[in-house]
């Protein structure tokens, strides 16, 4: 099966790094033109300079952090003001890692900044393009711990399920308008963002990083994490039209790691 983005513009956040810059790269590869998002503008020139043009793609990237919601907003509708996109990743930094007895009202405010109000206001005016041509992807980078939620992710079990059932009233909203919305929910992958979790909960524990990535491994039936790239292929199906009648869907993608339903 050939997924072809040719054409299509896509806007991806946290793509500096991880998780997003393997969807980046995916999507660039599949023929789609790329808007990075990140804070380090250093990692967005150095991975937009890197992605593949021989399709006619043009790259771009933009400076932005998730954390201040009053400054990104008014740096997105900017963007939105000169720009369409036709497939948005919503895909922020994570929280800080911490239990439910860590926490501050405050922590869960920013947090719902960070993860939620960002999310929302970035696929509010994408939609508008969207809704016009009657064509559109959202897809929302989300967590298996919105099903099984994991002690120590306290602030991204509880804004995440938001975002989720959130995605969930918008698909029944544009289907309609052929513009469908996914989650995935993600599982252990290889990247700096559970190299730096790892390094905590190893603090925490007091054993070595090492010994808790081998934990992590032996709890998913696949015996192994994730590579980013496995990632980045699914989100290009659910970007193409192959995908056109999947929505609404929150898709786990943890090697077998849900226990649920």
């Amino acid at each position: 099966m050939l997924i072809s983005l040719k054409g299509k513009k896509a806007l991806v956040g946290g793509s500096s790094r991880g998780i997003g810059r393997a969807v980046a790269r995916q999507l660039a590869a599949s023929g789609a033109s790329v808007t990075l998002m990140a804070r380090n503008e250093a990692r967005l020139k150095k991975e937009v300079s890197e992605l593949p043009t021989d399709l006619g793609q043009q790259h771009e990237f933009l400076v932005v952090d998730f954390t201040d919601f009053e400054v990104y907003k008014e740096k997105i509708a900017q963007y939105f003001e000169e720009h369409t996109v036709d497939i948005l990743i919503n895909n922020t930094q994570g929280p800080k890692a911490a239990g439910s007895l860590e926490l501050s009202i405050e922590d869960y405010q920013e947090a719902f900044d960070t993860l939620f109000k960002s999310v929302v206001y970035t696929t509010q005016l994408a939609l508008k393009h969207m809704l016009a041509q009657r064509w559109g992807r959202i897809i929302n980078v989300a967590s298996v711990s919105v099903r099984e939620p994991l002690s120590y992710l306290a602030l991204s079990n509880t804004i995440r399920a938001s975002v989720v059932t959130w995605a969930k009233t918008l698909a029944g909203d544009v289907a309609a308008h052929q513009v469908t919305v996914n989650n995935i929910l993600t599982g252990y992958f290889d990247t700096e963002r559970i190299s730096e979790l790892n390094i905590k909960k190893a603090e925490q524990l007091g054993i070595k990083p090492e010994e808790v990535r081998a934990n992590m491994e032996a709890q998913v039936p696949m015996k192994r994490i994730g590579k980013p790239e496995e990632y980045g292929a699914l989100v290009a199906f659910l970007a193409s039209d192959k995908a056109a009648y999947l929505t609404g869907s929150s898709i786990p993608l943890d090697g077998g790691l849900l226990r649920s339903f």
